[in-house]
């Protein structure tokens, strides 16, 4: 007789309502692998999930096979069984699966909670992962009568931590879940009246939940926070606000109480901190990015009297490390305040992609509250910060007067983290264009924009975290070309050596003799950049388009204020603009541009900025239209994820593929809630009204034929998704085939549409995984790739490649198989 997997321990935990609540852990399963690659590329293989995808996934049973792979060696279903701290381990979890089952003598609503793992499959149904291990991510279920089943998804590093599974039955159906909450500091001299928190609210519920409320008392201060809708069995973190202008020092408790119309729902406590003066702070804010609650943390200025504005040491943490804690590791200085962002989570995105973007607002913050001395802006950090150094100082050469990597790596191409590493090669003409798309992760292509800044590199000579070969790769890269850089290793020194890891006192010394020169000052220009969709300006020159997207784009330009001229050479440019700011009005300015024909131009008004365009020769254009590809919005995929995105979800076609749109927008939520500490709205698609959401990035889960939004926001696109096919351009493809793709949000100068499409059941669930969201991941603007894909890999990848400037097939590049 066959073993039904399931759960050896039952206890009774006390909730924090005070009420006997079950907990079940999942302590006997089977594991199986290797079976699957995922990492920061959009091409992955999971023989598991393309089995499950064609319904020829036998169940698993010990000794059973699972598949063959290439070596002709069985990849069986082995037995694991939970330690006494109930975490599941074996050698098999290595980019494996995990098989548990719970059998219920009922239908009923649970809280399942599974740690270790980057995703699963709840019978059948994709939810987000907790691959950290932090313990929140407990997600609402719908238990069946009978076997339920869990595919747990293991990364490389599975069989070193395990996994642990629980289930839970909840006492209320929707309720206040404080495990994970974002918190400011109540901060003297500051304003403390409308601070913001972010916490979860979980709805377990079989409804969406609208007009519910959350009201925040402390200290006698009331305040009400009207919330966003919550689907039907998911979690969501809100933003509520608070009044703390009554807070005095020491811990105060918040009384938390969630209501809808009226009616008293679910309450709690929290406590929120005053900070004495001088004492490292946290502050919160409202993302542009999401709308999601963040937060930043301070180092504040000591008090010397000095007249002069402070100076800014902005500083990135490393992966596991809070903001909070980063600030707290440097002592406060008398000529400069130091902030530390948090890249949305002590992980996040290794401070690229959506972690740029935070250290990009709270940098834009921290200039507002503090009246910063704008020429004396300084970036450093430590490990995944070190890395974070490199990046930013590499992407945003100007933004910074000095740089200061501590026990850095460059580039995710070499070290990686749990996500593993971007490919520093490709196989194909078809995997070249994929890894196109991760280029501007490539700091060792753009090491020349360091040549502007001042960088001092730090390094533990006994770091066996980071090691020191990193540091000195990049010594002897810079001893090439850089006239203003410090090495310096820390004899003994192993990954942390104490605070002065990041608070050494030689670093800031160095900062105190940089500044950022005046952009009329500068001379001598030389930029690259990869997408000028993130970085696109040096001083007085920007790059607006590219000949080819996304291959290095290069400007080496030089001012002669005495000879009326501006010269140099340009590197895959097809627009860029200058600002003549320094020549005065009624010059005559000569422009000789790749040994060209020169042109001459009349300055006519004071800091004009000219557009010039690259055609047979260089010639006076015009800003691109907002219509074509620009500084605002150039793709690729993963830029739609932003401008407080929505996702939209298909209702129609087949009770299969309108369920699998909802289910893979509220696992694509659930993700990036758990990497983004992030917020999404999920709309259905008969609810979307384009005008509700003016300028916001629309993901949209479905294809022409079942998403009714398709014609709202894709009428003029080039790309059809529908039954059985998908056309671009000219060109069509037949098949089981899934989707990404990026197209101008058509209401919007800022705002994209990003698309997650299939032509069939098959197709849909192929699109299911979203490494999209691990950082520095390559996705272009369009890929179709077939079902099959699973099994086979980048053979099945049908189209991949970049619209034209003017988001055309024709004028774009595209490879097919």
């Amino acid at each position: 007789m066959r073993r039904i997997y399931s759960s050896l321990t039952l206890l009774l935990i006390f909730s924090l309502s005070g009420f006997a609540q079950k907990i079940v852990h999942l302590d006997e399963g089977l594991a199986a692998g290797p079976c699957h690659q995922y990492g920061r590329e959009a091409l992955y293989t999971d023989q598991l999930a393309y089995q499950l995808y064609n319904g020829t996934l036998a169940k698993p049973q010990e000794g059973g096979l699972l598949f063959k792979n290439a070596k002709g060696e069985n990849i069986n279903w082995r037995k694991v069984q939970a330690d006494t701290s109930h975490r599941l381990r074996g050698d098999s979890f290595s980019n494996g699966y995990v098989y548990l089952t719970y059998q219920s003598d009922k239908e009923q609503t649970a809280i399942l909670t599974v740690t270790g793992n980057d995703m699963l499959l709840f019978n059948g149904a994709p939810r987000g992962g907790d691959m950290y291990r932090y313990g929140w991510m407990n997600l609402p279920v719908r238990l069946k009568k009978g076997t339920n089943e869990i595919y747990a998804r293991v990364a490389r590093f599975g069989r070193f931590g395990g996994i642990a599974a629980n289930l839970t039955f909840p006492e209320k159906p929707v309720f206040i879940d404080t495990k994970d909450v974002t918190l400011p500091d109540v901060v003297p001299g500051l304003k403390n009246d409308s601070l913001w928190i972010g916490l979860v609210v979980a709805n377990t519920s079989s409804k969406v939940l609208t007009g519910l409320r959350i009201t925040s008392v402390v200290s006698g201060k009331e305040v009400t926070t009207n919330l966003p809708s919550i689907p039907a069995l998911s979690l969501r973190k809100v933003g509520i606000m608070l009044d703390a202008s009554r807070v005095q020092a020491g811990k105060q408790d918040v009384a938390i109480t969630l209501t809808q119309s009226g009616k008293v729902i679910d309450s709690k406590s929290i406590s929120i901190q005053s900070i004495e003066e001088g004492k490292q702070y946290s502050r919160t804010f409202v993302s542009e990015l999401d709308g999601s609650i963040q937060y930043y943390a301070v180092s504040p200025q000591l008090k010397s009297g000095s007249t002069e504005k402070p100076a800014l040491f902005f500083s990135v943490h490393g992966a596991e490390v809070q903001a909070i804690s980063q600030a707290r590791a440097y002592k406060p200085k008398d000529w400069g305040v130091l902030v530390a962002p948090t890249n949305r989570r002590p992980r996040g995105f290794n401070w690229e992609d959506w972690g740029r973007l935070d250290a990009l607002e709270v940098l834009d913050i921290a200039k507002k509250q503090y009246n910063l001395d704008p020429a004396k802006i300084f970036l450093t950090g430590h490990s995944m910060g070190g890395h974070g150094t490199w990046f930013l100082g590499a992407t945003y050469p100007e933004k910074w007067a000095a740089i200061a990597p501590s026990a850095g790596y460059p580039t995710l191409s070499t070290y990686g983290s749990h996500d593993g590493v971007i490919p520093d090669s490709a196989s194909s003409p078809m995997e070249a264009v994929l890894l196109r798309a991760s280029n501007p992760s490539n700091v060792l292509a753009l090491t020349s924009n360091y040549k502007s800044l001042g960088v001092y590199v730090a390094h533990g000579d006994a770091d066996k975290t980071v090691p020191v070969t990193y540091a000195r790769q990049m010594r002897d890269i810079l001893g090439k070309f850089h006239r203003d850089f410090s090495y310096y290793e820390h004899i003994g020194g192993e990954h942390w050596y104490g605070d002065i890891s990041v608070d050494w006192p030689p670093i800031f010394n160095f900062f105190s003799w940089h500044s950022i020169p005046a952009d009329t000052t500068v001379n001598a220009i030389d930029f690259t950049t990869a997408n000028p969709g993130i970085s696109s300006k040096m001083r007085w020159a920007s790059v607006h388009q590219q000949l080819t997207a996304l291959k290095y784009s290069r400007i080496q330009l030089s001012a002669d204020k005495t000879a009326k001229k501006i010269s140099g050479k340009t590197d895959n440019v097809a627009l860029l603009s200058l600002d003549l700011g320094s020549f005065p009005v009624g010059t005559n300015v000569n422009i000789a541009l790749d040994s060209l024909a020169a042109l001459e131009y009349q300055v006519k008004t004071e800091n004009e900025t000219i557009y010039l365009e690259k055609e047979n020769n260089w010639q006076l254009a015009e800003a691109p239209a907002k219509t074509q590809k620009n500084i605002l919005r150039n793709g690729t995929f993963k830029d739609a994820f932003r401008n407080r995105m929505v996702f939209v979800y298909a209702t129609g076609g087949s009770k299969d593929e309108a369920g699998w749109a909802l289910e893979k927008a509220k696992f694509d939520a659930e993700s990036w809630y758990y990497r983004g500490n992030g917020a999404v709205d999920i709309v259905a698609d008969k609810d979307f009204l384009p005008q509700n959401y003016k300028d916001r990035g629309v993901i949209l889960y479905g294809n022409k034929d079942t998403n009714a939004a398709w014609d709202l926001l894709l009428k003029d696109c080039p790309v059809r998704v529908g039954k059985g096919k998908i056309t671009v351009g000219e060109k069509q493809f037949s098949g089981d085939l899934a989707t990404y793709f990026i197209y101008p949000r058509p209401d919007s100068d800022i705002a994209s549409v990003g698309v997650i499409a299939g032509t069939s059941k098959k197709g849909f669930q192929a699109a299911n995984a979203n490494q999209y969201f691990s950082g520095g991941s390559g996705f272009p603007d369009l890929m179709i790739f077939s079902a099959d894909m699973l099994k086979n890999g980048i053979k099945e990848v049908k189209m991949a490649g970049f619209f034209g400037n003017d988001w055309s097939v024709e004028k774009g590049e595209f490879v097919n198989n």
